[in-house]
Order: structure tokens, then C-alpha cells, then sequence
């Protein structure tokens, strides 16, 4: 398909368009990116619905999705970093597939986006209040939603730069809390646990060997949990988010990806091996973090109510960062003429916050499940998220593979690219690949199967209210 827009890319500087000046500001560096993106990762995919994951697929299961979940990362981030440079502007996702695929495509995605964000808002704060009853059982979860919202409001309504210093530190509180469960955890399974009660805590991988085999649901239990994974993992790609108000984008954006892929490598993938050696598959799940479950069992005094503090904290930060994220994505429609134009109104310091208060709506859907079903809704809230980021990460790798095209064929070098995605065409569409097998998956989990009810319907009316809204001013728009 053709590009909305010519990429005129004779000379290799054309590649970089020129500052927009959008009113967003550049006041994030590298180290605020790497934690805005770790900051959106490691959420409640990994403090909570890892239970799940452990539970469907078993350890051995468990540790292979996530390693699945990584690759498809760097996959999409390669892809991700030469689309980043090319187009440094806020919300930039949908810039990326109007210009490379399509306008409607361009639309769809952006809406998508929010609605994971939005979405993901909800289930962060659900979980958050659903943990808090631990301290205050008598008070409503929802309670703790409508309190949680409002700051997580304040954080983002005050600077971009204030936004990315607290994120930057909830991060580290996050990746503290997930080097202690390594070492601790670890060092349990290697037999040093004196503070434990139970003579009885397991030794190495002697969990991964359960009553059922290796796989005790079979192989398709890996399958039917590569959506709550990549949910896991959603978050990594607001570094293109950010883009825009980011410095020097050519040198920080790639930087800041491969730092963030190693260590999402290391922290996911041995959280989640000591988790699955540590509790058996069929004793986590929903009611309880697994992380909270391994410090109680290694027997560290207080650990437990520790470990709440620092997931709630970790849940927030994930939120703070999909608040982000979602103003970001109106605000970029709004400059496009995509959305209505009080979403591009801007603070003096440079914030959209009618875009930020449209977003924080979003949020009223954890109100909905802490009402309803607290643990069955959320999974249902999990797996509509995931939906929607796998939607985007598909968008990504295909708007990469045209773009990558459209750039060779109107006269551009490869090599003079700033940043270049590896063993073109081979990651886009095996990172596409993936991601459309995680999709066929869920079909087979009843409970994950609404993400599909919701999410196809929603792509669907996303392409027809743009083609009846906005189809013929984009035909008319087109080159001749």
C-alpha cells in the first residue's frame, strides 16, 4: 500500500524531518526514557498475572513464554528504533502507519493504543486496591481507585519533566524489589533460607518436574498464555511515545531501547524462573502476588507487607506511565485532525490536560471490575489490553517494513540510516508473525477469548468511522 504522504528520501538528512514545534517540550533524557519504559513494563503483568501465567502453562511453560515474550520485544523495538528516529514527534504510532501504510491504518492504531493504555489504566488501579486490602479490609477497592487516580493526575497534569523524575524513581523502588526477589528467592532454592519455617522449601528446579510432566496443561498452555505475556511487556514501547519530548533523539532512543531490552531480559525471565521453582503451578494465581507468596516462604520477617508496599508502588508507576502514554496519543490525533481539536490545547508548562482528563475516563473501568468481579473481570481487563498492544506491535513491524521499502526505493542508503533495524525483512515480519499467533491463541482460553469479542469489533469500527469521517478529506489530501 501506498504512503499517505511521499517520502521524498534523496538525500540521507530526509529521513529526519524537521522539527515540528508542537508546544511539548524536549526536557527527557536517556535515563528518563529507560525508566519511563521500565516503568510501563513492569506492572501488574509481572507482579500479578505471572500467577496466572504459571498456573496455565506451568514452570517450565511459564519460563519459555516469557523468553518468547523477549524476543518479540527486541523484535519490535528494532523496529521501533528506526521508525523512532525517523519521525521524533509525541504519540508518534500513528504517525508512523498513516505515513508508511495508511491513514485509516494510521487512525485505528492510535485509537488502539489508547484504548490498551486506557484499559491498562483501569487494571493497574483495581489491582492496587485489591492489594490495599490487605492493611484495610473493610474499605471498598474502589475507594483506593478514585484516590490513586487523582494523584497519579497530579503527577502528569504538573511538567513532562516532573512525570519522567518520579517515574524515573518509582522505577528503581520496582527494580530493587525485583533484584531482592532474585537473590533472595534464589538463594532459597540453593538451600540458604535460615529465616524459613519449612524444612520443606524446594531445592533448585525441583518444581519444574510436577505431577503432570514438564508441560502438565501440554504445550498449548504456552500458547494460550502468550497474550497475558506480551501484556506483561506492554509499556517497553512508550519510549516512541516519548520521542518527542525527547533530547537528541538519534543518539538517546536507540541507547535507551537496547539498555531497556537487556534488562527487561534479565528481570522478567529470572523473576519468573524463581517464582516457578519456588511455588507449585497449582497453588498461585489471582488472590495473591507471587512475589509476595515467595518472601513469605523464604521467611524474611515483614517481607510480605514490604513486597505489598513496593508492588502498589510498582502498579502506580505502571499507570503514571499509561496516563502518559494516553494524553500523548489524543494529543497527536488532535494535531493530525483526527480528534477534536480542545484535546491539542495546551498548559504553559507545556501539558494537554484536557487530553489528560479525557484519558484518566479510561481509569473508570477499574471501578466497573472492583464493583463486579474483581479477579475475573480484571483478567478479562488484562487480556482486552493485550489485545490491543499485540494490535499496535503488529502495526509497528508492518509500518517498519514499508517504511524500510518506501526508503530504499526512493533513493535512500541504508547505511546512512542513524539507527537501522538488524536482518531486514526477516525481524518485521517474524516479530508480525508472532504476534498474530498470540491473537490465535487466546481463542482457546475462555478466559481470554473476550479480548478478541472486543478487540476485532473495535479495529473494525475504528477503519469505518474513519473512512466515513475522514475518508474522502485524506483521498483529497493525496498526491496526484
Amino acid at each position: 500500500m501506498e504512503s499517505s504522504t511521499p517520502l521524498k528520501l534523496d538525500h540521507p538528512s530526509a529521513a529526519l524531518p524537521a522539527p515540528v514545534e508542537t508546544g511539548l517540550r524536549r526536557s527527557m533524557g536517556p535515563r528518563h526514557l529507560i525508566m519511563i519504559a521500565m516503568g510501563g513494563v513492569i506492572g501488574s503483568g509481572l507482579f500479578l498475572s505471572s500467577g496466572y501465567t504459571i498456573s496455565q502453562a506451568g514452570p517450565l511453560g511459564a519460563v519459555i513464554a516469557y523468553l518468547v515474550g523477549a524476543l518479540v520485544v527486541y523484535l519490535v523495538m528494532a523496529c521501533l528504533g528506526e521508525l523512532a528516529i525517523a519521525y521524533p514527534v509525541s504519540g508518534a504510532f500513528h504517525i508512523y502507519a498513516s505515513r508508511s501504510i495508511g491513514p485509516a491504518t494510521g487512525f485505528a492504531t492510535a485509537w488502539l493504543y489508547w484504548l490498551c493504555w486506557a484499559v491498562a489504566i483501569g487494571s493497574e488501579f483495581t489491582a492496587s486496591g485489591l492489594l490495599m486490602q490487605r492493611w484495610f479490609p473493610d474499605i471498598e477497592v474502589w475507594v483506593w481507585c478514585l484516590v490513586f487516580a487523582a494523584m497519579l493526575f497530579g503527577f502528569n497534569a504538573f511538567s513532562s519533566k516532573f512525570f519522567g523524575e518520579s517515574e524515573f524513581w518509582f522505577s528503581i523502588v520496582k527494580v530493587g524489589a525485583i533484584i531482592a526477589l532474585i537473590v533472595f528467592g534464589g538463594a532459597a532454592l540453593f538451600g540458604f533460607h535460615p529465616l524459613s519455617e519449612s524444612n520443606n522449601h524446594p531445592f533448585l528446579l525441583e518444581n519444574f518436574n510436577t505431577s503432570g510432566g514438564l508441560f502438565p496443561n501440554g504445550f498449548t498452555g504456552v500458547l494460550v498464555t502468550a497474550l497475558a505475556v506480551f501484556y506483561a511487556f506492554s509499556g517497553s514501547e512508550l519510549i516512541g511515545v516519548a520521542a518527542g519530548e525527547t533530547k537528541d533523539p538519534a543518539k538517546n532512543i536507540p541507547k535507551a531501547m537496547r539498555s531497556t531490552v537487556i534488562r527487561l531480559l534479565i528481570f522478567f525471565v529470572g523473576a519468573i524462573a524463581v517464582i516457578a521453582a519456588t511455588v507449585p503451578f497449582d497453588q498461585v494465581g489471582l488472590d495473591e502476588s507471587p512475589f509476595v507468596t515467595v518472601f513469605s516462604s523464604v521467611g524474611i520477617p515483614f517481607a510480605a507487607d514490604i513486597m505489598n508496599f513496593v508492588i502498589i508502588t510498582a502498579l502506580l508507576s505502571a499507570g503514571n506511565s499509561g496516563l502518559f502514554s494516553c494524553a500523548r496519543m489524543l494529543y497527536s490525533l488532535a494535531d493530525e485532525g483526527h480528534a477534536p481539536r480542545a484535546l491539542k490545547r495546551l498548559t504553559r508548562r507545556g501539558i494537554p490536560l484536557i487530553a489528560l482528563s479525557v484519558s484518566m475516563v479510561g481509569g473508570l473501568a477499574s471501578l466497573v471490575s472492583s464493583v463486579a468481579a474483581p479477579e475475573t473481570v480484571y483478567l478479562a481487563l488484562v487480556s482486552i489490553a493485550g489485545f490491543a498492544v499485540v494490535g499496535v506491535w503488529m502495526s509497528i513491524t508492518a509500518s517498519h517494513f514499508f517504511h524500510r521499502r518506501a526508503f530504499v526505493r526512493n533513493g535512500g542508503r541504508v547505511a546512512d540510516l542513524a539507527y537501522k533495524a538488524p536482518l531486514f525483512p526477516l525481524v518485521p515480519i517474524l516479530a508480525f508473525a508472532l504476534c498474530l499467533v498470540s491473537l490465535v491463541g487466546i481463542a482457546f482460553d475462555p478466559s481470554q477469548i473476550a479480548a478478541l469479542y472486543f478487540g476485532v469489533p473495535f479495529v473494525a469500527a475504528c477503519y469505518l468511522f474513519f473512512h466515513f469521517r475522514y475518508g474522502r478529506k485524506s483521498r483529497a489530501k493525496r498526491p496526484a
